[in-house]
Order: C-alpha cells, then structure tokens, then sequence
C-alpha cells in the first residue's frame, strides 16, 4: 500500500488528502517529504477551499490593513468564522481573517496599543463597505472571540491584566473600546485566573474595574 501512495501523482494525493479529516493533516504531512511539501504548496489549500467552500474560489481581494494572504491563511479565516462566528448562516472571509490578525497580534511578546488593533479592525471593515454601526459590532464580536479562545497560560493572565490596567484614550466612535469587551476581559481575570494574583495585582485590577463600571459582581471580589 505505500509502495502504491508513492506513486500516485499529486494531484491525486491532494484529492485523497482534502477528503481526511482536518485533525489527521498534520500527522498526514510528516509521513513524507512529498506530502509535506504539498502541504506547504498553494495547490492543495485551492483545492480544500474551492471543496468545502465553493462560493469563495470567487472572492476579490479587499482594500485595508489586513490582507487576505495565500490560501493556507484563507482556509484558516474561513475555518474560523465558520466555527466562530454565525451570520445567518453565512460566512464572512474577513471575519476570519481579523480574528486570526487579532490573535496573532495579542500573542506577540510587545504588545501594541488595543486602541491601534481595534482602528485596524474597524478601519478593515469600512474599507470593505461596512456601516460604521456595522464595523463595530463585528471588531465587538471578534475581540470577544479571541478572547474567549485563549489559552489558560501566564501569557494570557499577563495579557489580561495589561488590557485590564490599560490606560484609556479618548476616541470618537467607532474606534473607543466596547464597554462589553472591556467587561470579559475583568470576567477572566476574576474567575478564570483569579489565583494568579498578588495582592497588589489583584486590588490595583480591582481598581481599574470600579473605575470603568458603576457595578461589579460580588464575585468579583475578595482576594
């Protein structure tokens, strides 16, 4: 049998590959140089695309900040706002590919300004014809996203606490933070991470908290 799978031609091989299960890619990829560089080529991810989501083999690349990338990104964006994300049974490309940017821009050891990476967000969808309305309430639902779908780690406590004690800056809206987004990330930090406090840490949070809300939860506090 593996004397036969390496002698089939790669057109062939992608269209075994893209009909396995996506968890079984990445074992598939290691068992051969030939697969993995079929992997790591354009061809097969046109071809995962064009199987599992055939309306966007059409789609133009859009003006903005964020670009569409190769197909291998493409397939992520989708994937992600496949699962993510629900628009009526839609599936918004962009909508992945500003929460793979956030993600990516969140996990970087310098972390920029959430102002700048919610403009970007914001600007990307404007660019693309959205309502300022509309603009904002998806950089809402992205942000809460991402945020949801980290990992429970120290980078992400760190993470949190920075976006919790982060300093307010007046901007026009769209481009102030959403309350809401605001509201999850002091959530996790008192429920999901609230051993990972030092007692300075926890009322300087705490703080910053009483500040932006009038109310908070009593389970939000007690150290």
């Amino acid at each position: 049998m593996d004397h036969a799978f390496g002698k089939l031609p790669d057109h062939l091989l992608i269209e075994i590959f893209v009909r396995l299960p996506i968890s079984h890619w990445a074992h598939v990829s290691c068992v051969r140089k030939q697969w993995a560089a079929l992997f790591r080529g354009e061809c097969l991810w046109q071809t995962a695309i064009v199987r599992r989501w055939p309306f966007a083999a059409r789609a133009k690349r859009w003006p903005g900040p964020i670009p569409q990338g190769l197909s291998r990104r493409r397939y992520e964006a989708l994937y992600v706002c496949e699962h993510f994300f629900t628009f009526d049974g839609e599936i918004n490309e962009l909508v992945g590919h500003a929460y793979l940017f956030l993600k990516e821009q969140l996990e970087l050891s310098t972390l920029p300004p959430s102002g700048i990476l919610h403009g970007t967000i914001i600007d990307q969808f404007i660019a693309c014809g959205n309502s300022r309305d509309k603009a904002y309430e998806l950089a809402s639902q992205i942000w809460l996203a991402v945020i949801d779908n980290l990992e429970e780690n120290k980078h992400t406590f760190l993470l949190l606490k920075h976006l919790a004690q982060e300093g307010d800056v007046f901007l026009p809206y769209p481009y102030f933070r959403p309350s809401k987004v605001q509201w999850r990330v002091f959530e996790k930090l008192f429920t999901d991470f609230r051993d990972c406090f030092n007692h300075v840490d926890y009322y300087d949070t705490l703080t910053c908290a009483k500040q932006r809300f009038q109310l908070i939860p009593s389970a939000w506090l007690g150290y």
